[in-house]
């Protein structure tokens, strides 16, 4: 049996973030279940949940806990979102690998979730939709950090039940308390890079709605690049 699981740059970041005191963790969309196996291995957690939509999925992170031994110290359980949960039941919750509007719709369907678990959450896509929505609804971004994986570039959001400001325009596409890291101004390169081939896109269109879509997508653009050439 290895002593030791072996995970990449991402879910690493994101097992990182955990703190070394919490007693029970939950995993939301766990996929093969790195991230509670790999902490209960380091004894940095003490009991964890696995949960995904998908039976395969669940199926597969039993199979690592199995592989690693620690089977007997995870609770795996089927169903959406945080359903699968009682409320205070784990003091951190990951929601990893999924889009940030999906993230959001399974906070939105947990109201409780902002009556104090720290939630660590690793959006794939659609960062900015996350970023917009959760001082909306009653979430604080504690701290956020970026994690190059594959040479792609990930957020991972430190988030609470709290008062915040809402995001800026810039703020949602560019990262909360992100520009002293060093590789925010790899970020920004890449957001203004996917901005810029939207509105590129929308160029031509004579729809009004299309139209005023790029007119945002250029004021987002203008936003980003005075704030890098601001630092």
């Amino acid at each position: 049996m290895a002593a030791k699981l072996d995970m990449g740059p991402r879910l690493r970041a994101v097992a990182g973030l955990v703190p070394a005191d919490c007693a029970c963790l939950a995993d939301i969309g766990t996929d093969h279940g790195y991230v509670p196996v790999s902490l209960l291995l380091e004894g940095k957690i003490q009991w964890a949940v696995a949960a995904d939509v998908k039976a395969l999925p669940l199926e597969h992170a039993r199979r690592t806990a199995r592989q690693y031994g620690v089977e007997d110290r995870i609770g795996f359980r089927l169903g959406d979102g945080l359903a699968v949960l009682e409320p205070e039941e784990a003091e951190t919750i990951v929601i990893a690998g999924m889009g940030g509007d999906a993230i959001t719709g399974i906070l939105a369907a947990a109201p409780w979730s902002r009556a104090g678990p720290l939630l660590l959450l690793q959006p794939m896509s659609k960062a900015e939709v996350l970023r917009t929505w959760l001082p909306e609804n009653g979430y604080q971004v504690l701290a956020e950090e970026l994690v190059q994986d594959k040479g792609v570039l990930y957020p991972i959001l430190s988030v609470r039940g709290g008062e915040m400001p809402p995001a800026t325009e810039a703020q949602a596409w560019g990262g909360f308390l992100l520009e002293d890291g060093p590789l925010w101004e790899l970020y920004i390169a890449d957001r203004l890079l996917r901005l810029r081939r939207a509105a590129a896109g929308l160029e031509k269109a004579r729809d009004p709605a299309a139209a005023g879509k790029r007119e945002k997508l250029l004021d987002v653009i203008a936003q980003l690049e005075a704030w890098k050439g601001a630092r």
